[in-house]
């Protein structure tokens, strides 16, 4: 919802419930929202508010009982389910105003009263302060690990309805269409056939509409949370290209279908970049095993790394130690069955060009004499067939340092290209995890003389940029 700029529909001191209205928040395609001042005076009643209007008015009687559906599964939702990460309903009234038309069978939800939504932040001139971008992912995963753990699939999980209080804090919002889970064994609710084009997973794009709606499953808000993790460090900006929801779903569908590549903003930082790169893997399947739960086990990883050193006593360093514990290897288990899920939907192609699907193995190396010739090798079709105009954006880059981030701070000035030969000189089994753009991932590299330079001007070469195994000594 963006902030309302039409007349107030609800006029300012309007009475619902124990409520007053005060001053208009937002304004959607769906309702309206206001905030609302409490006339008990109680202190066991919240002072402000925030009151949500669904008008029924105009509405067919299948569209009123389906808008009056969400706002009872909102209400269910908000009655059933307690947690720091998600927006408390406080209440919810039917408006009789015979007089209104318009206000009449209106629908209202009492909600906690947050400062803004995300959205707002993204579009804010000021933009996001140091560290901020990473507190609230990890809250909002935090949200969205409960709430599946809970059995509930939010269903349109976007920054709209990623809220932020007062003290900074995230709440998750909006449960109009949440859903539970019908079972433990994969038997998935019904929802109707909503959302926002910008978040829906590929496969919903293309989802038979039963009588009671499409599917809705965890992974779908997996991936609207992939989009979301770019859109933290790039002022908003998709992860797919295309200047209207309908051009941006449809650049979505083409990546799904192996026709286009997964292009992430350089401004990601490394961890989440590769965080978004599992979140936005193309079919449900591949990303059914990144779970919430998985991803924020790798987040306390990525955050609390240190955390064992520390300074304390003998026993706070050892509970440290062991809660450290935990969640590095609750991490390295769910990065190893994301990696297990991107490679079963990675691809590589061919010299002809001819797509070759499913996973990727590397070939047993032994440590034998080099150096040996390897050929560089780009995944996208468009950039091996022009190879020779050696377009600046088919470039591929040579690092500094295979452990430190795959960034453009880490890479020598000189360029390569497709066909490219480069001499190899050693192989680096565990370096930093470089993925390509059609998700095969490596650890490996190799350290090669520069191309033109001195004998002893060297880089490094991630080995998921050549289809070449040579042997190889280990690097020391």
């Amino acid at each position: 919802m963006s902030r309302a700029t039409e007349a107030e529909r609800v006029p300012a001191g309007y009475r619902v419930g124990d409520w007053e209205v005060g001053e208009p928040i937002a304004d959607g395609g769906w309702g309206w929202v206001y905030e609302g001042r409490s006339v008990r005076g109680t202190d066991d009643h919240p002072a402000v508010v925030a009151l949500k209007f669904l008008p029924t008015s105009g509405l067919a009687p299948r569209q009123a009982r389906g808008l009056l559906e969400c706002a009872h599964r909102e209400r269910e939702f908000g009655r059933r389910t307690r947690h720091p990460r998600l927006i408390r309903v406080l209440d919810s009234l039917v408006l009789d105003e015979p007089d209104n038309p318009e206000l009449d069978g209106a629908i209202v939800l009492v909600m906690e009263r947050a400062e803004r939504s995300l959205r707002q932040l993204l579009a804010g001139e000021a933009g996001l302060a140091d560290g901020q971008a990473e507190r609230v992912l990890t809250e909002i995963c935090e949200g969205l690990a409960h709430l599946h753990d809970l059995g509930w699939v939010h269903g349109d999980l976007k920054p709209d309805n990623v809220l932020l209080m007062a003290d900074g804090s995230v709440r998750l919002s909006d449960f109009g269409l949440a859903s539970e889970l019908d079972g433990t064994h994969g038997t998935h609710a019904w929802i109707p056939p909503l959302g926002t084009p910008d978040y829906l997973p590929p496969e919903r794009w293309k989802a038979p509409l039963g009588e009671r709606g499409v599917q809705a499953r965890p992974s779908a808000d997996i991936w609207a949370l992939g989009v979301m993790v770019h859109q933290m460090f790039t002022g908003g900006i998709s992860p797919f290209p295309g200047a209207t929801p309908a051009a941006r779903g449809a650049a979505a569908q083409e990546y799904a279908g192996g026709r286009s590549p997964l292009r992430l903003d350089p401004a990601v930082p490394p961890f989440w970049r590769d965080l978004a790169t599992d979140c936005l893997a193309p079919t449900h399947e591949a990303r059914a095993a990144c779970t919430a739960g998985a991803l924020l086990a790798r987040i306390g990883t990525s955050a609390h790394g240190d955390e064992a050193a520390a300074d304390g006593t003998g026993a706070a360093r050892a509970r440290r130690h062991r809660r450290r514990r935990r969640v590095v290897l609750g991490a390295a288990a769910a990065t190893a069955l994301c990696a297990a899920a991107v490679a079963g939907w990675a691809y590589v192609a061919d010299d002809n060009g001819t797509k070759r699907d499913g996973p990727v193995h590397a070939e047993n190396v032994s440590d034998t004499a080099g150096p040996a010739p390897i050929t560089v090798y780009n995944v996208e079709p468009t950039c091996r067939a022009h190879a020779a105009d050696r377009d600046q954006q088919c470039s591929l880059g040579l690092a500094i340092d295979p452990l430190a981030p795959y960034t453009v701070a880490n890479v020598v000035t000189t360029r390569v290209w497709h066909g490219d030969v480069l001499t190899a000189q050693c192989r680096l089994p565990q370096g930093l995890p470089v993925t390509d753009e059609f998700g095969t991932r490596s650890t490996e590299w190799y350290r090669v003389r520069l191309p033109g330079g001195a004998a002893d001007s060297t880089a490094w070469f991630p080995a998921v940029r050549t289809k070449d195994r040579p042997a190889l000594p280990t690097c020391r």
